[in-house]
């Protein structure tokens, strides 16, 4: 379960991590008794990401200015959320920004400290940028230095990112977090942090031991009884629509880059999902097939989804096994297909069937291998392309998921 902005600035407050002054805005008339200062920043609360992007932060330096901002966000979607509040928050000046993170490595399972001096980054993909320290042992003050040093800081400056960075540390230990994340950490000319944006995510097997989350799940889930496929997609990391083509990344923003061509050709968009993180539904460590094949048993139980785009660039863990689940998938359908043609002449449409057709994506050198594979697979079977480009995948399975209608009228 991931909090809200405004939720997460709440806990930084408390917890003496520096924030803003801000003010949870509910209608945009609240915008007329606002205790902060002008200029403001509206940040609309949704949990997509990449909301700047997307129109949902503007910024204002009247009350007029900042009502009708605030209407637009308020009837913005992002990512098909649309947000139930906006944060006001003061304008703040920095010089620099870094990036601070306490997440759970479930490899070493154990708490992982993180600090970049660049910010906008993925912890998971930024590589050699990112330093980080394991808290092998009883926390204390030295692990959080040790990784201001590791960033380069010194001085004053070391000292204020140590600080934050504790106590990002305990809250996380309180709340049973596996992630707490500042991106930006903003720095003043002056050396002063301040914690412009942040990201809390809560273990799910840890809401019912605090009553303040249980209160908060017991509000997301009221909200989004709608959701289908058991509320799997509750994690954020899915979007949720009824079109026709399903999409499977393994980033954020392949996904929403994916969703975006889709629509752009022409396609209707369904689920989406992004399989870098676990589901609201896992109540155990995943590895990436596991969540493949998750993803896969979500999309074939979704009645309006007729084919499934699966769009994975850059690295992923276990390469071969996830070559596998998508080989099984293949296979099964081509097996499946036999069996019907043989006893009912073929009668069954892929859709009966519960198996859409693959629109296989695969972009990198260590993918090679998986491309050959899967195209040897591909002779054998209607149900499944594999491209390097990602318009022509885009392309295909718009094509792919077009209706049948036309063509059986002319067969009449």
């Amino acid at each position: 379960m991931d909090l809200l902005e405004y939720q997460v600035k709440e806990w930084f407050g408390k917890i003496g991590i520096p924030v803003l002054p801000s003010q949870r805005i509910d209608h945009p008339t609240d915008l007329k008794r606002l205790k902060i200062r002008f200029p403001i920043v509206l940040k609309s609360q949704v949990h997509g990401a990449e909301r700047a992007k997307a129109g949902g932060v503007r910024f204002a330096e009247t009350t007029i200015d900042a009502i009708a901002a605030a209407q637009n966000i308020f009837s913005l979607p992002i990512w098909g959320e649309l947000p139930e509040v906006v944060l006001a928050e003061s304008q703040y000046d920095a010089s620099q920004e870094f990036y601070l993170a306490v997440v759970l490595d479930t490899a070493v399972c154990r708490p992982v400290l993180l600090g970049c001096k660049e910010a906008d980054i993925d912890w998971e993909s930024a590589g050699e940028k990112m330093h980080y320290v394991v808290v092998d042992q009883e926390f204390s003050p030295f692990y959080a230095r040790r990784l201001a040093l590791k960033m380069g800081l010194q001085g004053t400056l070391m000292q204020s990112v140590s600080s934050v960075v504790q106590k990002m540390y305990h809250l996380f230990v309180q709340k049973d977090l596996d992630l707490v994340e500042i991106n930006p950490l903003a720095v003043s000319a002056t050396s002063q942090v301040m914690a412009l944006n942040g990201k809390v995510r809560v273990n799910e097997r840890a809401i019912k031991r605090h009553p303040d989350l249980d209160e908060m799940a017991a509000k997301i889930i009221s909200r989004h009884t709608s959701t289908e496929i058991n509320g799997i997609l509750g994690d954020w990391d899915g979007v949720q629509m009824h079109g026709k083509i399903g999409i499977l990344g393994n980033g954020t923003g392949s996904v929403m880059a994916t969703l975006d061509l889709v629509a752009n050709a022409g396609g209707k968009p369904g689920v989406c999902l992004n399989l870098r993180h676990a589901f609201l539904t896992d109540t155990t460590p995943t590895t990436f097939r596991d969540r493949l094949e998750t993803g896969l048993k979500i999309l074939e139980a979704d009645k309006s989804i007729q084919v499934i785009l699966i769009n994975f660039m850059g690295t992923i863990p276990q390469t071969e096994e996830v070559t596998e689940v998508i080989a099984r998938v293949v296979q099964q359908d081509n097996s499946e297909l036999q069996s019907q043609v043989g006893h009912s002449n073929g009668s069954k449409s892929r859709r009966e069937r519960n198996f859409s057709p693959l629109v296989v994506r695969l972009a990198g050198s260590e993918f090679n291998a998986a491309r050959k594979y899967l195209a040897t697979l591909k002779t054998h079977s209607d149900a499944l392309l594999v491209v390097e480009d990602l318009d022509e995948a885009v392309a295909a399975a718009v094509r792919l998921a077009k209706p049948t209608a036309n063509k059986t009228a002319n067969k009449k």
